[in-house]
Formats: structure tokens, C-alpha cells, sequence
């Protein structure tokens, strides 16, 4: 079993403001799972942590995104840090964070070998800047690191496309709109909607990608959980609430099969908001499904 290590990416560069003059609050989500217990239920003294670069509510004029240049510099940071991590053959266990995170660790993988994204989100995250209303790479990040999008972004250190399109498998997104759900239903990429993977059966959707990832020889797979996939009633405090969703018996489900195996190269927990917590009730829940279900898994293999 990999040694664990807690990374720590308490960044909001990937969304806009919820309101002028305030940042959102995802950056406060590391702080925030220690209060709550995270880091001592997963049993580690590893943390390591890298502040981003200072919130910019502007878009750059070179690609119309929010934070582009600061997005970029923190993304060769984490690459680094991503990168020395697996050489060392540890686990990184990433706290974000908005989805943006996401681009550090692509960039480390596509510099170790070739390698597979299980996506797991409410929200594709793959769409074009042209169809964004708010210029945040939090909800284009799946799009970019498969090599979507401005140059700036997707290839950084010449590493495009960070992950394969082929690769990547979009899981559990609910957003139902034809011109949301066409830019990835007319990519190469894999993508089961909460519907679908409903009807597919989760056992049979983690099969049917893990053999994926054994068939094409991967390196491994980088798993990206997103909260806002869990259903709203038990994961309200996420920045973009829409209904119905997982729920912690389908989110328990299939994290322990990913959990599993032994091709999970890491992970990331991005979008839950502290400030829309304000009892921690809703943390707390998460904590100790994420918590018990990653340490089963791993006291399995």
C-alpha cells in the first residue's frame, strides 16, 4: 500500500464571485476538513500544502478566463509538488479547492506516463470558454486538461493534452441541457450522466472502466470527486445547487470500488463551500462517509 500524503490546494482561482467584492469560500476548505476531523480520521502526519496565487475577479483579455496567468503559474507549482510525490510512490490525498486544481496534477501525470481521469462530478466541467457565463475554469476543467481550449491553459510546459480525451470518463452529471451535454457527448471521451449510470448500474460502470484502464495498459487513473455529484439534500453548500444527485449509498458504493484498486494513482475533493456550512453538519457527514469508505477500501488491498 502507497504511503499517504494530504496535499492541500486551498485555491478559488477557478470560480467567480458569488457576490461583488467577496471571494468564494472554497479556499477555506482545507482549514475547514481539519476542523472537522479529516486529516486525523485518515491517519497521516503527511500534509503538504501550497497557498495560491491572490483572487482576481477580471478576466484575461488573451482568453477571456478568470485568474488565467495566476492559474497557470500555481499550475506548475502543483505539477511539481504532484510530480515529486509520485516519484516517491505516495498517494496524494488533494484538498482543494475549486475544480481548477485539477490542472496541477494532470500536468505531474502526463509527465509520469499516460494515464486515465475518472471524473465524478454534478457537472460535466467540459465546455468551451465561448459558452461560459462566468469565465471560471472550475466549471471548464475536464475540458482543458484533455487539451480543450486556449493554449495557455492546455499547454503548459508543451504537455498538451495533459490527459487523453479517449481517457477521460465524465460520471454523474445532472445539469440536462442539449448544448451543455453536447460538448462532451461529442467528444471521445466516456460519459455516463447520473441517469445513465443509474440505469448502467454502478458496479457495472466501475468494471466496465477499470477493465478500460487494464486494456488500454494505463499507468494508472487519477480520480476527481467533486461534491456538488452528491445529492442536494445531503451536500447543499456547493456554489452551483441543482437537484436530485448521489446519494451517500451510491457515493459509498462506488468511491470503494475505485478505492480498491490498485491503479488509483490519487485524488482530489474539490467545491465544498465553509461559508454556506454554517453549522458544519453537512461536513461532518462527509467526512466520515469519505473517511470510513477510503479506509475500508484501503485496508482491503
Amino acid at each position: 500500500m502507497k504511503e499517504l500524503c494530504i496535499v492541500e490546494f486551498p485555491s478559488n482561482l477557478g470560480l467567480k464571485e458569488p457576490q461583488p467584492g467577496k471571494e468564494p469560500g472554497v479556499k477555506r476548505l482545507p482549514d475547514w476538513l481539519w476542523k472537522h476531523n479529516l486529516h486525523k480520521k485518515l491517519n497521516t502526519e503527511n500534509v503538504i500544502r501550497l497557498d495560491a496565487p491572490k483572487y482576481s475577479n477580471v478576466r484575461d483579455t488573451q482568453t477571456n478566463i478568470l485568474n488565467a496567468n495566476s492559474l497557470v503559474t500555481y499550475a506548475r507549482e502543483q505539477a511539481y509538488l504532484i510530480n515529486n510525490l509520485l516519484s516517491q510512490n505516495k498517494f496524494p490525498f488533494i484538498l482543494g479547492g475549486d475544480c481548477s486544481i485539477l490542472l496541477g496534477p494532470a500536468i505531474a501525470l502526463k509527465q509520469k506516463g499516460n494515464y486515465g481521469l475518472f471524473y465524478l462530478d454534478g457537472h460535466t466541467d467540459f465546455m468551451d470558454v465561448s459558452l461560459s457565463q462566468t469565465g471560471g475554469v472550475g466549471g471548464m476543467a475536464a475540458s482543458i486538461v484533455t487539451g480543450n481550449g486556449h493554449q495557455k491553459l492546455t499547454n503548459i510546459l508543451n504537455l498538451a493534452p495533459y490527459i487523453k480525451e479517449e481517457n477521460l470518463w465524465c460520471v454523474g452529471n445532472r445539469e440536462y441541457d442539449d448544448e451543455y451535454e453536447n460538448e462532451i457527448r461529442n467528444s471521445t471521451a466516456t460519459y455516463l450522466s447520473l441517469d445513465a449510470l443509474r440505469k448502467q448500474g454502478i458496479s457495472n460502470c466501475i468494471q466496465s472502466f477499470l477493465s478500460e484502464v487494464e486494456n488500454k495498459n494505463l499507468d494508472g487513473f487519477w480520480l476527481h470527486i467533486d461534491v456538488d455529484v452528491l445529492n442536494d439534500s445531503v451536500m447543499p453548500c456547493v456554489d452551483s445547487r441543482t437537484p436530485d444527485g448521489l446519494t451517500y449509498d451510491e457515493f459509498n458504493e462506488l468511491t470503494s470500488l475505485l478505492f480498491q484498486s490498485k491503479k488509483l494513482s490519487g485524488l482530489e475533493i474539490t467545491i465544498l463551500d465553509p461559508d454556506l456550512d454554517a453549522t458544519g453538519q453537512y461536513t461532518k457527514d462527509f467526512v466520515e462517509n469519505i473517511s470510513s469508505t477510503f479506509n475500508a477500501a484501503q485496508n482491503n488491498i
